[in-house]
């Protein structure tokens, strides 16, 4: 493939970046923009070109110890729910921008530990954006079938032209505004496009590789069994081997909290905590599917291609080989996203760090113009942009030096051991509050100086060929100094040998000078709200604690200089109203200090706002022990406002309670009102009849006998009904009382069904409906029939006068379920009202305005019925969705 045509393609690949980006960021509130998946795919930002070339270069000769560099994110990502979601939570509290203000912050925003972050991070990310660059080249050089010299000038460089592109691209997505705590979803959705694409490439040349060229992956193994270091290659080695796994791992594991990279779209890219719950099992399963080929097509190219050419570039080698270019150009295209995404991350992350804590704490902060925002919003965005071309043009000289000389993957370690030296800062100072800013920065100091002579100093003299005297016999020739095998410990790979030995020092100065050194007030106030930070999150603004003289006119001035009069006022006017005080307030206290140095944070910096605000303040030092003393008052405070708001809440409803309690009492009352007065009237209803029959008789001694016969029977139903009415009342009362026992005896239930259906015959045959018993097969049940027959009865009985007249049809069934015997009832009257649905067991209830509407029956056969069925320890109850009717459900225990 020419020169022109692949730079071509790449042009055209960039241009589609550059829409998917834009048209994400101006769709930035779309939830194809906003989803876990878009968040757990911008983690892939890990799998740089290292992944893509370096791991295959590195299981060639290593097996399948590669697999360390990806067993530590996986093992990780579980910690992420309590871990990273807590990193997330006071980032978005404080409007953190970078690792260094994270780190800066919690150290009571040091400025001097902020700016030592940042050129840490430099150190590590320039050699390691200078490897993308050199997968860039060498891949296109590949892919053109050129020399694998680069060209004499940078002019006639390609990749000096493809760096500058990603520059441009970096600068024009990155810097649209100076609040660097602001979501970036234009760059976060190219950079998930991307993981997506190179994964799938890769995906597709591993099946290639094994599928096409071989027959499966146990073809691969078969034939490659012969190699004479296979046993070696399938094994972790011997004991030694395992620790330099170990420590590898270990590095990995850090370095996907603390690679700026990560830290930028892990934690400052979040939208919502509850993306965290997709992340922490989609990442670790796009590492594994993303390294499931590695080792085959590792062992695919040494077979088919030998030992004479670069391993690392197996997956362009092997299809180039067999002359399928397309399938070599998707592997490039797969190849340079890896590259794209890694290099515009850290390159947008560290022109935040370089601005916000090297070039505006130490120097630029007098340069920002009073009353001028849009100026100063300029200058800062310039910064940035400065920034990220500086970042990209080093590493493409660190390329074009001597980079080229090694191997991707011993320059994505040595950037891994560099970064490793803020774990102790970052980690230990998120659980104990005693860790303190010079503890921070000697243990960084001195892990830094341990990693120089023991990995970096050797590795620049071996890449430029050069082979000192006491790489070999130690430095002033003393054996225990040797960079390789410091103290005698000489079976470790030289990058995990220098991680062994700067981080166990790392770690024992930070612990050390932590524990010996006082610190000052203001760092243990942002320890208390980073160890604790659940408490503290609750408190907010009253976690800061401050003491000193300030004026809201002076405050002001300085949020205007930055944000502008609108901004400032309006930000004010919020703050004010939030702790009810009057917009007319003079004098500062702790929370709108705070308050002001957070406005500033994301746009300047921590330790920058922090240094501004000061200048315009009137601070009084405060004592350890009396910080201590306010942040343990204001915790009791909070817990005190929680304890009454729980039970301000409780109380509201047991209120509640109450007052639907009382309400109920009171529907009672006017039901046992009504009942009385039904009962009264029912009483009075036939004594009237019988009272009134025998005055006639009476006074009419000469009355036919067939007119006193037809008395006397009216005399005989009404005695008869008040019989009935009498025995319903005192069996409702010999139900509810506690002393009335069952008589119980094994009864089929089928039969007892069929008596109480045959008793209500003549009462359904003057209506014409038809009563039908589905279920007739035998069921024994422990019960009291008499009871169950005036269950049915009355359940019958009810449908049958709610019917219409030769329409009406009534069914029984029974069937088990969950080791009970439930009974259903069903007809197709009325149904029964929503509205009282739920009074209709009450004992006092049978219908509302029954002075007005006279009710059918006494209203007290459900209640009755509910008294029986509780009483062998069942359930009765309507089904309240069933609209075509009333259907009530029986269940009853079988034994």
């Amino acid at each position: 493939m020419s020169s022109f045509a692949l730079f071509t393609i790449i042009i055209l690949y960039l241009g589609l970046l550059f829409l998917i980006a834009f048209f994400a960021e101006k769709n930035r509130r779309s939830k194809w923009v906003n989803n876990p998946i878009v968040y757990t795919l911008s983690f892939g930002v890990y799998c740089s070109a290292w992944t893509y070339y370096g791991s295959i270069g590195e299981a060639a000769e290593q097996g399948v110890r590669f697999l360390a560099i990806y067993i530590g994110p996986i093992i990780a990502a579980p910690l992420w729910i309590f871990l990273l979601r807590k990193v997330i939570r006071i980032s978005k509290q404080h409007k953190i921008s970078s690792l260094a203000d994270f780190i800066s912050l919690r150290y009571g925003k040091n400025r001097f530990l902020g700016a030592l972050v940042t050129i840490v991070c430099l150190m590590a990310i320039l050699p390691y954006t200078s490897l993308q660059l050199k997968s860039v080249s060498e891949t296109f050089e590949i892919m053109t079938q050129k020399s694998l010299m680069k060209s004499n000038s940078i002019f006639t460089d390609s990749t000096f032209y493809i760096a500058l592109i990603l520059a441009i691209f970096a600068a024009l997505f990155g810097t649209q505004t100076t609040d660097a705590s602001q979501k970036r979803r234009g760059i976060i959705f190219s950079v998930a496009f991307e993981s997506f694409i190179k994964w799938l490439f890769f995906i597709i040349i591993g099946i290639y590789c094994t599928c096409f060229l071989f027959d499966g992956t146990s073809d691969i193994v078969n034939q490659f069994k012969s190699q004479p270091n296979f046993e070696s290659l399938v094994t972790l080695g011997s004991f030694e081997g395992g620790f330099n796994w170990f420590f590898t791992i270990m590095l990995s594991f850090i370095a996907i909290f603390l690679l700026p990279r990560q830290f930028q779209v892990a934690v400052l890219e979040n939208n919502r905590e509850k993306h965290l719950k997709t992340a922490i099992w989609l990442f670790p399963l796009y590492l594994l599917l993303f390294n499931i080929f590695v080792i085959f097509i590792a062992w695919a190219g040494k077979i088919r291609l030998g030992n004479d050419v670069n391993a690392e570039y197996f997956t362009l080698l092997l299809p180039l080989s067999e002359g399928n270019i397309f399938l070599a150009m998707l592997v490039f295209l797969g190849g340079f996203s890896a590259v794209i995404s890694m290099v515009i991350v850290s390159s947008l992350a560290l022109s935040i760090m370089i601005s916000n804590n090297l070039i505006i704490p130490y120097g630029f902060l007098s340069k920002f113009v009073k009353n001028e925002p849009e100026k100063n919003e300029r200058f800062i965005k310039n910064i940035r942009r400065v920034a990220i071309f500086f970042i990209i043009i080093v590493s493409y000289s660190l390329f074009y030096s001597f980079s080229a000389k090694m191997s991707l993957y011993s320059i994505g370690l040595i950037s891994f051991v560099i970064i490793a030296q803020l774990a102790p800062s970052f980690f230990i100072g998120l659980f104990w509050n005693r860790g303190s800013s010079k503890g921070a920065i000697i243990g960084i100091f001195i892990g830094i100086l341990i990693t120089f002579f023991t990995l970096l100093i050797p590795f620049l003299l071996q890449a430029n060929s050069l082979h000192p005297q006491f790489l070999e016999e130690g430095l002033f020739s003393i054996d225990l100094l040797k960079p390789h095998a410091l103290f005698g410990i000489d079976f470790l790979t030289p990058p995990t040998h220098a991680f062994f030995w700067s981080f166990t020092v790392n770690c024992f100065c930070y612990v050390y000078f932590s524990l010996s050194s006082k610190g000052n007030y203001r760092e243990r106030n942002y320890a208390e709200m980073f160890v604790d930070s659940k408490n503290f999150t609750d408190l907010q603004d009253n976690a800061f604690v401050w003491k000193g003289e300030a004026y809201v006119s002076d405050i002001k001035e300085v949020l205007m200089r930055f944000l502008g009069q609108e901004k400032a006022t309006r930000a004010l006017n919020i703050f004010f109203a939030k702790y009810n005080l009057p917009k007319n307030t003079q004098f500062a206290d702790a929370k709108l200090i705070h308050f002001s140095e957070q406005l500033l944070t994301g746009s300047i910096g921590s330790a920058s706002s922090k240094i501004l605000i000061q200048s315009v303040v009137k601070e009084e030092e405060i004592s350890l022990v009396e910080v201590l003393r306010i942040l343990e008052e204001s915790k009791e405070a909070i817990a005190k406002s929680k304890a009454f708001k729980e039970k301000s809440l409780e109380l509201s409803n047991l209120a509640n309670q109450l007052k639907e309690a009382n309400l109920k009492l009171i529907e009672k009352d006017k039901q046992k009102d009504e009942f009385l007065d039904t009962v009264a009237h029912e009483l009075k209803t036939p004594i009237t009849g019988i009272r009134a029959t025998t005055e006639l008789l009476l006074d009419d001694a000469a009355m036919p006998i067939e007119m006193k016969e037809q008395f006397l029977n009216n005399m005989l139903q009404d005695a008869e009904r008040l019989s009935r009415l009498i025995h319903t009342i005192l069996d409702f009362e010999k139900l509810s009382s506690e002393h009335h026992q069952l008589t119980k005896s094994t009864n089929d239930i089928s039969k007892t069904i069929a008596r109480a259906i045959a008793s209500l015959q003549t009462m359904a045959a003057k209506k014409n409906c038809a009563i039908i018993q589905k279920s007739t097969y035998s069921v024994t049940v422990n019960y009291d029939e008499d009871r169950m027959i005036q269950v049915f009865t009355n359940l019958i009985a009810n449908a049958i006068k709610f019917v219409e007249p030769n329409e009406g049809l009534i069914t029984i069934e029974y069937l088990f379920e969950d080791k009970q015997l439930k009974i259903t009832v069903t007809d197709n009257g009325k149904g029964i009202p929503e509205q009282v649905q739920q009074f209709i067991f009450d004992k006092f209830f049978q219908s509302k305005n029954q002075n007005t509407i006279k009710p059918i029956g006494t209203g007290l056969g459900l209640a009755i019925c509910k008294q029986i069925i509780d009483k062998h320890q069942g359930a009765i109850w309507l089904d309240n969705s069933y609209k075509n009717g009333a259907k009530f459900h029986i269940k009853m225990p079988l034994n």
